[in-house]
């Protein structure tokens, strides 16, 4: 499996990415310049954490209008899947390609810690390799998290299951004690209606190794990984045999 990681100008977090992926799972990491457009037949696309463009406007705003998204957005529309952390989520969300947004917290200061979430579904290109209801713990580090939308959006992402990850306390409880940033609903990571992109504010590129202090990150790189095998077999299977 071929993934690209998207670098913008600020982004920090795109080396732990390629990191993640090249040295801890195995598989072939292409870095992608934001001024690239050819996406290099790759079969995942992330967009890492970080400040793009110093987080100037608002998080997101200009890197959504950086010469790879046109691609990136032409790769979702297609089927492709994306994959976007933290701030990568918030290029998604400027770009149209997720619903909500993503604000300033609640308290306007800057969190960093480790963060319980509850898997909402485990039936997704995205979190095949977890259990649903499982509980992952991730780190967080950004000062504007907190998700927001329209009681329209929410209810509507609500009941077509886009919701992935909810932030809760280590039972699994979805309380106020445990959302860090105040996001509605306790949403930390949701999905496009289509299921083929998914952003969240937690960093699973920064939770693959032990000695990193959890592997539980490396669960939703391999999600996606078997998600691109088992699509790679069903197309293959689906190929009449020849005479």
């Amino acid at each position: 499996m071929r993934w690209g990681v998207v670098t913008f100008p600020g982004s920090l977090d795109d080396h732990d990415a390629l990191y993640a992926i090249d040295h801890v799972l195995g598989q072939t990491a292409i870095p992608l310049w934001h001024k690239e457009r050819d996406l290099r037949g790759v079969d995942c696309v992330v967009l890492p954490g970080g400040f793009s463009y110093g987080d100037y406007l608002r998080c997101g705003a200009l890197a959504r209008f950086s010469p790879v998204m046109e691609s990136v957005v032409g790769f979702a529309r297609d089927g492709g899947l994306v994959f976007g952390i933290c701030n990568g989520f918030q290029v998604l969300c400027e770009a149209g390609l997720l619903p909500g947004a993503l604000i300033r917290n609640r308290n306007l200061s800057f969190v960093c810690e480790y963060v319980h979430v509850r898997v909402e579904s485990a039936a997704t290109a995205f979190t095949r390799a977890c259990g649903p209801g499982e509980i992952l713990t991730l780190p967080i580090k950004h000062g504007e998290g907190c998700y927001v939308a329209s009681e329209a959006t929410l209810s509507e992402i609500e009941e077509e299951g886009q919701i992935l990850l909810r932030y809760a306390d280590a039972g699994g409880r979805v309380t106020e004690a445990a959302n860090p940033n105040g996001s509605l609903h306790n949403i930390a990571g949701v999905m496009n209606r289509q299921r083929n992109v998914f952003g969240l504010m937690p960093h699973p590129e920064h939770a693959v190794e032990k000695a990193l202090g959890g592997e539980d990150g490396l669960k939703l790189f391999r999600s996606i990984a078997a998600s691109v095998a088992a699509g790679r077999t069903e197309s293959v299977a689906s190929v009449a045999p020849g005479p």
